[in-house]
């Protein structure tokens, strides 16, 4: 047995893990508030918080303004109240050979309660040491190396061109694609903000880009979008959007009525709700005037949506991709073009195929 075997099996056997073990185990437990889960969390971890975000909030202000002692005292009779919980219910029917990883904030007392009560019922848990603050700087680190270990294909093309649906024809054909805008929550532009998702906090996101990344087997291409330093209020990972702007690119384009078919589907929620694309627009007035603007309002007001839809084209859209791609994209001027003649689902599955055979 190596020293590498010995330790981990010293380490299952007093209930510690490391941040490399973390996709051993049967389930990853998030025994940190309601509120932390939500800014950032391990992938695929189910929230069992041990003190809620007013419970963790009172135990934080008795520490500060009486004495540990006190927050101590208090926070240990919550934390077991809520594990009990915990046990009465998300517990009582796992198996004997049960094996979660459960981790809080620093890998300290709150996933140590929960790890040494399941432990004492005879389940194999284990607590994350470090627990998330460890976790968060592994993700740092990774985000900081994996983007050159891999091989990408960047997508560009203008604004309505379609390439998200166009990642995703690529993905149907078996091939590795980083979709960045799905991982955000929000299409890039200043219309993109999903109407039913929100999106997640900057770790979180970040969580999301590194679990897709370390997924990817670096011996195939990766198609991405040609994505900006921002996706809605979210960063792009440094040294990812590094690598996508040295990256070999591929251009896709589209007459105006195509894309205008295809933003339209894209944008319906704002068909029915002229008055949060008015709210939208009035964004563009330092660019465009105030003149411009309200002429886009009218035509939204009279459904004049083909109309609408040109004008945004040719005289926002298309110019900021034109200077965005002359500053990021250089690689893109003289890259291959593909035409995408119509906008129906059939005519991106043939373009999609034809591109990842002639890369495979």
């Amino acid at each position: 047995m190596t020293c590498a075997e010995t330790a981990l099996q010293q380490r299952r056997k007093e209930g510690v893990a490391k941040v490399i073990e973390i996709f051993d185990f049967d389930e990853i437990i998030d025994a940190r508030s309601p509120g932390e889960y939500l800014d950032d969390h391990l992938p695929g971890a189910i929230s069992l918080p041990v003190l809620n975000d007013a419970e963790r909030a009172m135990v934080g202000t008795l520490h500060k303004q009486n004495s540990a002692f006190e927050a101590k005292k208090v926070g240990a009779a919550l934390v077991a109240r809520n594990i009990a919980n915990h046990l009465e219910a998300y517990f009582k029917d796992k198996p004997r050979n049960y094996r979660p990883l459960i981790y809080c904030w620093r890998g300290g007392s709150r996933s140590g309660a929960m790890t040494t009560i399941l432990r004492s019922v005879g389940w194999s848990a284990a607590q994350l040491e470090g627990g998330h603050k460890a976790y968060r700087k592994h993700v740092i680190e990774e985000l900081a190396s994996l983007p050159a270990q891999l091989d990408l294909r960047v997508i560009c093309g203008p604004t309505g061109v379609g390439k998200s649906q166009f990642l995703r024809a690529i993905k149907a054909c078996d091939a590795q694609v980083l979709d960045l805008e799905d991982l955000a929550a929000h299409m890039g532009s200043v219309l993109g903000a999903y109407p039913a998702r929100t999106q997640p906090a900057q770790k979180l996101f970040e969580s999301r880009v590194w679990f897709t990344l370390r997924s990817f087997d670096p011996a195939r291409p990766i198609f991405v979008e040609s994505e900006s330093k921002k996706i809605g209020n979210l960063h792009t990972p440094e040294e990812l959007l590094k690598r996508m702007r040295a990256a070999p690119c591929i251009n896709l384009n589209a007459d105006i009525p195509v894309r205008v078919e295809l933003l339209k589907r894209e944008y319906v929620h704002f068909l029915s709700n002229t008055a949060l694309l008015g709210e939208k627009l009035d964004c563009l007035t330092a660019i465009q005037g105030k003149e411009r603007i309200e002429s886009w309002k009218t035509l939204a007001g009279e459904s004049r949506w083909d109309e609408l839809v040109s004008e945004l084209l040719i005289h926002h859209y298309d110019p900021a991709y034109t200077r965005s791609l002359d500053r990021n994209y250089v690689g893109a001027l003289t890259a291959a073009t593909l035409t995408l003649p119509a906008s129906d689902t059939g005519t991106f599955s043939r373009l999609a195929r034809q591109l990842v055979d002639a890369i495979s």
